[in-house]
C-alpha cells in the first residue's frame, strides 16, 4: 500500500500536523487583542488573540504567566511571543505563548535603541563629560512632579540623613503628552537660577510607556547641557532610560539617589560623633592624669599658715643662737682681757712711773670693749628687727588679714570667688566671718 493511501489514526495525524507547524513557524511576535480570557486553577491562562480579520486560541502556562509584571485582562492590545502549535487532543490550532508585552513596545524598544545609538555617537554618554558631585552640597534641586510619591520618598530620605540641607523643587509633569518638554524646561530653569549645587531627576516606577518621557531626545539634550551635576533616580533598579545614560550619576531608585547625594554629610555626622567620643575620652584621660599627679604632689604641699609657723620657729631659733654666740664671744673676750690684765699686772714694773700709762691703757681697753659690745648689740638689734618683719603676727598687727574660704583654703586671688561666698578673715586681734558683696578686679 502506498504512503498516500495509508490509513493513519487521528492522533497520529494531529501529531504530524503539530510537528510541521512548530518546525515551519519559529517563535514569532504576534499582535492582537485579548478576549475570552480564562484563568485556570492550575495557574495557566487561556485566551483568544484577535484582530479585525481573525482570531486564534492561545495558552500561556503558569511559569510564564507568573513572570508578567502586570495583570492582563480582556480588551488589552498586546504583542505575544509565541510558538505556533496544535493541541493534539482536540485538533485545535493554537499559540503557545512564551512572553507578552503591551502592544507597541516593540516599536518603542526600536526607537529607544536607535536614539541611544545616536546620542552615544554624539558623545552624550562619554565618561569624560560627566561632572563630579560635590561631597558636601549646600542645597539640592529636585526636578519631579509635586504629586509624585517618589518626591516624598526623596524628601524623607534627605530629611533623615541631612536635615539641614535646603531643597528646591522645580515642578514638572513626568508622564503623558508634553512631559519631556516640561522636564527639559525645569532642568534649564534649575541650571539658569543656580540656587543649588546639584539636581535630582526623580520619578517612581511604571511601564515603559509611563517612563517614556525620560527617553526623549529633548530631555537628553537638556541634561547634557546642564551646568550643574545631575543624578537620576527613575523607576526601579531594572528600569533604565536614556536619561540614566546622560546624567552624571544614575541611582537605582529615587531613595537611592537621595542617599547618594547626602552620603558626604551622612558620613561627616558619623565622623563628628566618633571624634566627639574620642575627644571626650582624651579629656577624661588628661583630667585623670592631672588628678593623679595632684594626688602625688599633695603630700609635699604645706599650708601657708604652717609654713609661717615653721619660719617663725626658725627665726626664734636663729635669734637664740645669735644671742648665745654674742654672749659667748663677749665672755671670751672678757676672759682674754682679764688674762691680759693679769699678765700685765704681773709684768708691770713696780714703779710709780708706769701707773699713769697703765691707767691710760686700761681706759682705752674699756672703751674698745664698749664699742665692740655696742656694735654687736646693734647688729643683734638689726637682725632682730629684720626677723620681726617676717613674723606673721607682726604682719597682721600692721592691718593685714589672712583670707580663707569655707573649706579653710587660703584665698590669694579674686578669680574664682562668687557673689555671696563665705569667707574667714584672720586679723591680729581675732577672726571675722564675712561674705562676698562685690568683686572689683584691680
Amino acid at each position: 500500500m502506498s504512503e498516500a493511501n495509508a490509513v493513519i489514526p487521528v492522533g497520529e495525524l494531529n501529531k504530524r500536523a503539530r510537528q510541521i507547524l512548530e518546525r515551519e513557524f519559529p517563535l514569532q511576535w504576534v499582535d492582537g487583542e485579548i478576549s475570552n480570557l480564562t484563568r485556570a486553577t492550575s495557574g495557566h491562562l487561556y485566551f483568544s488573540l484577535k484582530d479585525e480579520l481573525a482570531q486564534v486560541r492561545c495558552v500561556m502556562f503558569r511559569s510564564r504567566a507568573q513572570a508578567l509584571p502586570w495583570r492582563i485582562d480582556n480588551g488589552q492590545q498586546v504583542e505575544v511571543r509565541a510558538l505556533v502549535s496544535l493541541y493534539e487532543a482536540r485538533g485545535e490550532f493554537q499559540l503557545s505563548v512564551e512572553g507578552m508585552r503591551r502592544s507597541g513596545l516593540g516599536r518603542l524598544f526600536e526607537t529607544f535603541a536607535r536614539l541611544k545609538d545616536q546620542l552615544g555617537t554624539d558623545g552624550l554618554f562619554a565618561a569624560e563629560r560627566k561632572k563630579a558631585l560635590p561631597r558636601y552640597p549646600r542645597a539640592i534641586g529636585i526636578v519631579s512632579s509635586p504629586q509624585a510619591a517618589a518626591l516624598r520618598d526623596v524628601v524623607a530620605a534627605i530629611g533623615r540623613r541631612a536635615p539641614h540641607l535646603p531643597l528646591v523643587l522645580y515642578p514638572t509633569t513626568v508622564q503623558g503628552d508634553g512631559a519631556a518638554t516640561s522636564i527639559a524646561m525645569a532642568l534649564q530653569a534649575a541650571a539658569m537660577r543656580k540656587e543649588t549645587d546639584l539636581i535630582l531627576l526623580v520619578r517612581g516606577g511604571g511601564s515603559i510607556e509611563d517612563l517614556w518621557a525620560f527617553n526623549e531626545e529633548v530631555v537628553a539634550r537638556a541634561l547634557a547641557t546642564c551646568s550643574l551635576p545631575t543624578v537620576s533616580g527613575i523607576g526601579h533598579e531594572s528600569d533604565v532610560t536614556i536619561a540614566d545614560y546622560v546624567v552624571d550619576l544614575r541611582a537605582a531608585t529615587p531613595t537611592a539617589a537621595a542617599e547618594l547625594v547626602t552620603q558626604g554629610w551622612f558620613e561627616a555626622a558619623a565622623e563628628i560623633a566618633s571624634l566627639y567620643t574620642a575627644l571626650g575620652r582624651a579629656a577624661e584621660y588628661r583630667l585623670a592624669s592631672a588628678q593623679q599627679g595632684l594626688d602625688m604632689l599633695a603630700p609635699r604641699l604645706i599650708h601657708p599658715a604652717m609654713r609661717l609657723r615653721i619660719a617663725a620657729g626658725s627665726l626664734n631659733l636663729l635669734e637664740s643662737k645669735m644671742k648665745a654666740s654674742v654672749a659667748y664671744l663677749v665672755g671670751r673676750r672678757q676672759a682674754q682681757l682679764n688674762q691680759s690684765a693679769l699678765s700685765l699686772y704681773r709684768g708691770m714694773p713696780r714703779t710709780v712711773s708706769q701707773t699713769s700709762r697703765i691707767s691710760l691703757l686700761s681706759q682705752r681697753l674699756d672703751a674698745s670693749l664698749r664699742r665692740m659690745q655696742a656694735n654687736r648689740l646693734g647688729t643683734i638689734e638689726r637682725i632682730s628687727g629684720a626677723l620681726s618683719h617676717l613674723n606673721p603676727e607682726a604682719i597682721l598687727a600692721r592691718g593685714f588679714a589672712i583670707v580663707r574660704d569655707e573649706n579653710g583654703h587660703l584665698i590669694s586671688d579674686i578669680n574664682g570667688l562668687t557673689m555671696g561666698q563665705y569667707l574667714n578673715l584672720r586679723m591680729a586681734s581675732g577672726d571675722i566671718d564675712a561674705g562676698v558683696l562685690a568683686i572689683r578686679p584691680g
